[in-house]
């Protein structure tokens, strides 16, 4: 198998969650269900799947394997999409945003978020 192209996927992930979001009905699509829960359900799995991901990382600290890790991370940036399209945003406008931070010192880059609050 060869490895997926992270454009296609992202944008491919992103065409599905916008059409389930619109179309799918919530009694046979899980993210339509999430959606019509809401976005504090939808909160509630980010955390679920972080916390997940947190503790899968340990694990694989200790263990060495880290397809339970690679596994729970899917789940985590899968909730954390659904939580941007129920907002209206999708994986773009964070792909931007990690661009923009390019050759930008991670240390500036939280001083100047910093100084906005």
């Amino acid at each position: 198998m060869s490895t997926p192209n992270t454009e296609q996927v992202l944008a491919e992930l992103t065409r599905v969650l916008e059409a389930r979001k619109q179309n799918a009905d919530p009694k046979s699509s899980y993210v339509a269900s999430l959606h019509a829960k809401g976005l504090n359900k939808i909160l509630e799995k980010v955390g679920e799947e972080c916390t997940e991901t947190l503790l899968a990382a340990k694990d694989a600290e200790r263990n060495g394997d880290n397809q339970h890790l690679i596994m729970e991370t899917a789940d985590l940036w899968f909730h954390s999409l659904v939580m941007l399209s129920h907002l209206g945003e999708n994986a773009d406008a964070v792909l931007n945003e990690l661009a923009r931070r390019f050759d930008l010192s991670g240390h500036a880059e939280k001083a100047a978020r910093n100084n906005q609050t």
